[in-house]
Parts: C-alpha cells; structure tokens; sequence
C-alpha cells in the first residue's frame, strides 16, 4: 500500500512515521520547505520526500493520501489526486484506524485549546494515563505509534474534522460556534458549522456530546438534525438544567446523578468564557467518573494556556497582556469583554472575513486607543475611525509596544487581541506572542 502524505508538518511527519510502522510504502511532498528539526526525524526513519514542488509521478500512484489541515482542497494537487480516485484523509482518521483507546474529541471556534489542556489536565489529576494531541503538541498519529495510553484527549479542528471518514469519539465536546476560516468554506456559514458538527457524525448511542446550549449556531443545528449520541448541555444563561448550569455564582452539575457544586470565583481561569471552558471540562470529568474533589481542585490550580489571556508584566501599574491566540473576532470578543478598566488594544493581521460591528459596543465602552499592528489596516482604521479618539499604524511588534506604552497611563490595560492571522508580520500566532512578550520585557 502507497501512503503519501501533503505536508511535511507535525501531522505529516507523526502520520509518515506510523505509516512506516504499519508497513506502508510512504512518500511527503510538501509544497514548501520543511523544518530542519522534522527532516532529521525523516533522516532517522528512512522516509523519502521532497519539498518546494509536488512531483504528480510519485503522488498520483497513492492507494490513500493524507493531506495536512492547512492544505486547501482547491490547490491544483488535491484536485487532481480527487480526479484520479484516490481517497483523501486527515491525520486523525488515518491515526485512528490503529488506534485502540478511546478518544475525546473536542471542537469550537473559540476555547478549544483550553477545554482541552483543561479536560487534559483534570483527567490526569485523576489518574488517567491520557494522550494529548489533535491540532496541539505532538501529533496524534506520531503518539499512537510510540505511546501506550488509557486514551486521548484531542483538540480537532474544522480542516481535521473535514478530513475524518469514520473516526468518532467516545465524548466529543463543541464548545461554540461563530464565524471563522470562511476563505476556506466558500464563504458560507453553513458549510462551516456542518464541519465543526462532524464530530459527531459516527457517534453511537453509546457516546456522548457535549455542547454550549447558549450557542444559536449549535441550538439551530441541533433543531434540524439527528444526533445519535447522549446530549450533555452546558449553559451559562440557565437555559437547561440538564447538563451543567450556574446559578447564584456556583456551577451545578447534575450529569450521571453525582451532583457538582462549585462556585464560579474559585476557578483559576478568569472570564465569562473561561466559566464556559470549565463546565465543558467538568462534564468529561464526571462522564469519566473523576472525584468531585479532584475536580474542584484541579480547576482552581489549572495554569492556563499561553498567548491567551496570558498575563505578561505589570509596567509602571499598567498590566500588559497576551491574547495573540486571538485570531477572528468572536475570541477578540471575550477578551474585550474580559477587561476592566481602560484598554489600549493592539489588532490587525490578516483579515478572515471579519465583521467588527459585534465589538463596537466592547470598543466604545473599554478602549481609549486603538493600535494596528499589519500589513493593510484598511479595514480595522475604517471600522473604528469614529470610535476611538487615537489610532495608530504600526508594522512590528516592537513599534506597537512602545507606542502602546506612550499611550497608557496608571490603570490601563495594554491587550494584545489581533482578532486575525498572524502570516503577513509573523511565523505564527506563537511567534506573534513571543515577541509581544519580550517586546514588553524590554521596555
């Protein structure tokens, strides 16, 4: 069997290297170049590639292809791989076919990373021997070849889950939906909350999915379609009180009738979403029959993740800090939303289709400046023009922080939420956050 694989990335790699353990006849062709540390792993496993081309003779004899989430189907290769027949996967669903533990498998717009570092983390204090992988750490295809677990927790993706055939997870958990990465979805919504909902598509009456019952887009979805799986609600409005809900400032959860109580301002992690990240956590936990009191401890010590919401320094009384994981509005949004006294707020990169007009009441309430941080601020500078008394233009991140530290004064927030990609200025949102946090560091 020929196994090649688009991508010579995390999920590339991890999926190349079980390829081989399986036996496969494997070749990566990556359309760009490859990083040295993954082409010394290639080196080491024997595995040939190429890189800055795609050679149609050593791709279009494949008997499957894995093509890694950031490839899109419209490039010329994936057309022409479709034309011949030749199935197309995504690392989980290749992973998973030598996969024996269950999985969990967590999706959203907003919040998936720290649901699952969360879910991860609580399930670890627990006891439990659990993988993490999907769209975070090492990959999952690498692990389930040189790892023995009990299972995993991972974090999926819309372009992962595009790729699944007949992979399902024993809970699947959907944290939200809002509009995101619709370049790749025809500009559709619909299309794109169809993807988030493969999750659950395989899923039996045995298996459970968790969502945010406040969630329109999920609500909706939920009113026109047949779900197999165990619906687990969880809602910050009191709108079920199946699941887990709030009330009088204390989390309730009543899931496999072990009732849950925990009050909201001993969670370690700050923020309306963050209270929302948690009882998506606490339903996986008691579905996986974690101690109460495992729990509650857990979610008071969690650290958080980083580049979200992550205090850097504190500068002359003025708090700095991370929200570079922000990349479309609606994460934007609950960092606006998070602050509490004066803001100066650093956005910009590149645009995904993003409406601003739901921060408009955020903006006029907290932010006394605006600093664009991008290649083209056209359309941040026409949004908020009227908004904000001061806006500057600024194309590197050192340039921002000092502007941003002309602008505050005691009291004031300096926030980090770019509500866009990272690639015009910067590797990654990884990158976009670290050199945000040693600009901070040299000021």
């Amino acid at each position: 069997m020929r196994l090649v694989v688009l991508g010579g990335g995390e999920s590339g790699i991890g999926t190349a290297i079980l390829g081989k353990k399986k036996g496969y006849d494997v070749f990566i062709s990556d359309g760009g170049t490859i990083k040295n540390n993954y082409k010394e792993v290639l080196a080491l496993n024997k595995l040939s590639f190429e890189e800055g081309l795609h050679t149609e003779d050593l791709i279009l004899n494949a008997d499957v292809v894995m093509k890694s989430p950031g490839i899109p189907e419209k490039s010329d290769i994936v057309k022409k791989i479709l034309k011949k027949g030749i199935p197309i996967i995504s690392e989980i669903e290749f992973a998973n076919q030598f996969n024996d533990v269950e999985t969990i498998g967590i999706t959203g717009s907003n919040g998936k990373t720290t649901t699952t570092m969360l879910t991860h983390h609580l399930l670890k204090q627990g006891g439990l021997n659990m993988g993490l992988a999907g769209n975070i750490g090492k990959s999952f295809a690498w692990q389930v070849a040189e790892h023995k677990v009990e299972g995993y927790v991972l974090e999926l993706s819309s372009f992962q889950l595009d790729g699944v055939v007949k992979y399902a997870p024993h809970i699947a958990v959907i944290t939200n939906i809002s509009p995101d990465h619709l370049d790749r979805y025809d500009y559709k919504y619909e299309n794109y909350i169809a993807a988030k909902f493969r999750i659950t598509m395989n899923q039996t009456e045995d298996d459970y999915l968790v969502y945010d019952a406040d969630d329109e887009a999920i609500s909706n979805w939920l009113g026109e379609n047949k779900v197999k799986a165990k619906l687990i609600p969880f809602s910050l409005s009191g709108k079920t009180k199946k699941g887990v809900y709030v009330k009088d400032d204390t989390i309730i959860s009543n899931i496999k009738k072990v009732k849950f109580t925990m009050p909201i301002n001993e969670l370690s992690l700050e923020g309306k979403h963050n209270v929302k990240n948690a009882m998506a956590a606490i339903s996986v936990a008691q579905l996986k029959n974690i101690r109460k009191k495992t729990i509650m401890e857990s979610l008071s010590n969690f650290q958080g993740v980083e580049h979200r919401l992550e205090k850097v320094l504190k500068i002359q009384n003025v708090e700095y800090v991370n929200d570079s994981k922000a990349t479309n509005t609606n994460s934007t949004y609950y960092a606006l939303d998070s602050m509490t006294g004066p803001t100066v707020w650093i956005v910009g990169g590149v645009d995904k289709g993003n409406d601003y007009n739901e921060l408009m009441p955020l903006v006029r309430e907290k932010v006394k400046a605006i600093i664009c941080l991008g290649v083209d601020n056209a359309k941040i500078i026409n949004a908020f023009n009227n908004v904000v008394d001061v806006m500057v233009e600024t194309t590197s991140m050192a340039e921002a922080v000092k502007a941003a530290q002309k602008l505050s004064e005691k009291g004031d927030t300096v926030l980090l939420s770019p509500a866009c990609a990272s690639f015009d200025l910067f590797e990654s949102y990884e990158d976009r956050g670290k050199q945000f946090k040693a600009a901070v560091q040299n000021l």
